[in-house]
């Protein structure tokens, strides 16, 4: 994977990329251009108890889980920081989906970064409705994803796009499940 940031800036997609360096599978950061420069409101959910942040895997959260935001902004990830949606956070996993190719087929070999991202958009963009109650167009919320790595998808099988729901590094202490915002 890059190093490096890099910012694009077409309409509702990927300004930054987000590192942290690990042997083990590691998904690559996305933020939403939107995400950055606006606050978004959420809504309702607890699933681990008061003030508990466990650091998991990527590779381990589900969706439903609340997450706090990365510290830094690096190009990879291999760890999030879990707590319960009643708790101060800045991300909500709402989507785990697996890449597959246009044809429905499921590839062997990374599909590169391009690829992945133009996936993760449809993607995540379709599963938002599924969520929220609400189309991503019609929303005061913004998304951002963890992509698979070219080492996670050789090394570890990590082939899932984790679709987040996000502010924009205010925290809340609810829920956007359902919620129609």
């Amino acid at each position: 994977m890059h190093s490096e940031s890099r910012i694009d800036h077409p309409p509702r997609s990927h300004a930054l990329r987000g590192t942290a360096t690990s042997s083990a599978p590691i998904a690559v950061l996305r933020l939403t251009a939107a995400a950055i420069g606006a606050a978004g409101l959420l809504t309702g959910c607890s699933l681990f108890g008061d003030a508990t942040v466990e650091t998991v895997s990527v590779l381990d959260v589900e969706v439903g889980d609340c997450v706090l935001a990365p510290e830094e902004i690096t190009s990879e990830v291999a760890d999030l920081r879990r707590v319960a949606c009643s708790e101060p956070h800045e991300q909500e996993v709402f989507a785990l989906v697996p890449y597959t190719q246009p044809d429905g087929s499921r590839p062997d070999s990374y599909p590169g970064d391009a690829v992945l991202v133009a996936f993760a958009d449809g993607a995540c963009i379709e599963k938002f409705r599924e969520y929220t109650g609400v189309d991503y167009r019609d929303s005061d919320l913004f998304f951002t994803y963890l992509l698979p790595s070219a080492r996670g998808w050789e090394q570890g099988g990590d082939h899932d796009v984790t679709c987040f729901i996000t502010t924009t590094g205010a925290q809340t202490s609810t829920s956007a499940r359902g919620t129609s915002l």
